[in-house]
C-alpha cells in the first residue's frame, strides 16, 4: 500500500501569478531571481561564475515547471539529464498569500474570505486588544506594538523587556500577532500561556495566527530566537482537509515542523518537531521511514521563508536550496514501490523583491514515484488540485475542492 511524502519548500515560488499585480507583485519570481542573482554575483575559487545548481530537483522537473510558469528559461541549467517526474505549476485562488491560505488550499480548502490585518503604523493594535492582553495576562505593560522583523525587534527591545517584564508584541504583513519573550527572565510556559490568551482575544479581528517567539541571550547584539521552541496558534480550517479525510479513513498523518500548528493539529496522528533545515530534513526522513502503509508525511521547510525570503537574502536562499537538493537522494532511496514524493511550496517570497512580504506566485508541483507518469501535465488552476490528486491516489477523497490530475499508472485503494 502507498505512502505520500509532501516536502513543502516554504515560499519557493516559480513566477508571478496572473493576479500578482493586485498584490503589487507583478514580475516577482523567487526561483528565477535567485538563479539570476547567483549567476551574476556568486564566484568560484577561480573567480568564474557559479550558477545555482539543483540537479536532483531539475530531474524532478523544476526547471521545466519554471519555464511553463514564466515562459522564460533560467540563466543557466539547474542540472543535466532527463526529467523523471511529473511536473507542472499551480495557481492560488485563496484571497491572501499567507501561510495558512497556501497550506489549506493545498489540502483542499481554499480561503474564500479575507483575513484581518493590523495596519502598518505605530500602535498598530487596537487599544482594547492591548488592554485586555495586559489585564488577562497580568502584565506590567507591553513593548513594540508595530510592524517589525522579529530578529530586529528583539535586539531593539530585548533588554527593556528583560528589565521590565513587558512582552514584545508585533506583527507583519501577514494576518498574525507575534509575542517575543526571553526564555529565562519571562519563562517559556508563561509565554505559551500568554499566547493562548492572545489567540482568544484576536478571534473577533479574524487574525489567522498568534506566534510565540522565545529568545535567549544576555544583551542587545547577542539575542537569538529559539526556533525549536516557536509555537503557532492557528485557527482551524472551515472544512475537512486532506489530513482529516485520510485520518478518518483509518490512514496515518505524520506532520513535520510547523505543519501540525498550521492545521491546528486536526487530523494529525503524530507531530515531529524540528527547527533548522538540516534538522527538519532529518525529522522528515525519520517520519517517512516510520510511516506505515496508507500514510501521508507532510513536512514544511520553513527556513527558506523565515531565514532567507523575508530577510531578502538571495545567496542564503540559493545555498539552502542546494543543500536541500544535495540531500534529496536520501529521500529517493527510502521510497518503496508505491510511494509518491511531492515537492511543492505555499506561496512566494522573492528575496530580490521590495519590502519583506510574501509574493503572489505560482508554486512548483513535482510528483515522483514508480507509479508516476513522467513529463509535463496541465497547469493546476488551484492549489487544491494537489490535494485532490493525492486523495485520489490514497483512496480517501474526494475533497471539497479541486480536480485530480491523471498522472498515476495505478491508484491505491486505501483503508476503508
Amino acid at each position: 500500500m502507498a505512502r505520500v511524502l509532501i516536502t513543502l519548500l516554504d515560499s519557493f515560488g516559480i513566477g508571478s501569478a496572473a493576479d500578482a499585480d493586485r498584490f503589487g507583485d507583478k514580475g516577482s519570481d523567487t526561483l528565477g531571481h535567485i538563479a539570476e542573482w547567483m549567476s551574476k554575483n556568486r564566484k568560484d575559487e577561480k573567480g568564474a561564475a557559479k550558477p545555482l545548481f539543483l540537479p536532483h530537483l531539475a530531474s524532478l522537473g523544476l526547471e521545466a515547471a519554471h519555464e511553463m510558469s514564466t515562459g522564460a528559461k533560467l540563466p543557466a541549467p539547474l542540472g543535466e539529464g532527463p526529467v523523471e517526474g511529473a511536473f507542472t505549476y499551480a495557481a492560488e485562488v485563496s484571497r491572501g498569500k499567507d501561510t495558512l491560505s497556501g497550506h489549506w488550499e493545498i489540502a483542499g480548502v481554499p480561503v474564500d474570505f479575507d483575513w484581518g490585518y493590523f495596519p502598518d503604523r505605530p500602535k498598530c493594535f487596537p487599544k482594547e486588544l492591548v488592554d485586555a492582553l495586559i489585564e488577562k495576562g497580568k502584565l506590567p505593560g507591553v513593548l513594540g506594538e508595530k510592524h517589525a522583523s522579529g530578529t530586529v525587534i528583539i535586539q531593539e527591545l530585548g533588554e527593556e523587556h528583560m528589565k521590565t517584564g513587558k512582552p514584545i508584541i508585533y506583527t507583519s504583513a501577514d494576518s498574525v500577532l507575534q509575542i517575543a519573550c526571553h526564555e529565562g527572565s519571562f519563562g517559556l510556559d508563561r509565554l505559551y500561556d500568554l499566547c493562548h490568551i492572545a489567540f482568544d482575544l484576536v478571534a473577533p479581528y479574524k487574525i489567522a495566527r498568534v506566534i510565540a517567539r522565545p529568545f535567549v541571550g544576555e544583551k542587545a547584539g547577542s539575542f537569538e530566537r529559539v526556533a525549536a521552541h516557536r509555537h503557532d496558534y492557528a485557527v482551524s480550517a472551515p472544512e475537512k482537509t486532506l489530513l482529516d479525510m485520510l485520518s478518518e479513513k483509518g490512514g496515518t498523518v505524520f506532520a513535520v515542523g510547523k505543519i501540525a500548528d498550521i492545521f491546528a493539529r486536526r487530523g494529525v496522528t503524530k507531530h515531529y518537531p524540528a527547527a533548522g533545515l538540516g534538522n527538519i530534513f532529518d525529522a522528515t526522513l525519520k517520519a517517512f521511514k516510520e510511516a506505515p502503509d496508507d500514510a501521508l508525511v507532510f513536512s514544511n521547510f520553513v527556513d527558506f521563508d523565515s531565514s532567507y525570503g523575508h530577510r531578502r537574502d538571495p545567496l542564503g536562499y540559493g545555498t539552502a536550496l542546494e543543500d536541500f537538493d544535495a540531500r534529496l537522494p536520501e529521500i529517493l532511496s527510502a521510497m518503496k514501490e508505491d510511494d509518491i514524493l511531492l515537492v511543492t511550496a505555499d506561496h512566494g517570497c522573492d528575496p530580490t523583491w521590495t519590502g519583506s512580504d510574501h509574493t503572489r506566485e505560482h508554486i512548483p508541483v513535482l510528483f515522483y514515484g514508480k507509479n508516476v507518469v513522467s513529463g509535463a501535465f496541465g497547469p493546476m488552476g488551484t492549489f487544491s488540485d494537489i490535494g485532490q490528486t493525492i486523495a485520489a491516489y490514497l483512496g480517501c477523497g474526494p475533497l471539497g475542492h479541486g480536480s485530480a490530475a491523471d498522472i498515476f499508472t495505478k491508484k491505491t485503494s486505501g483503508k476503508k
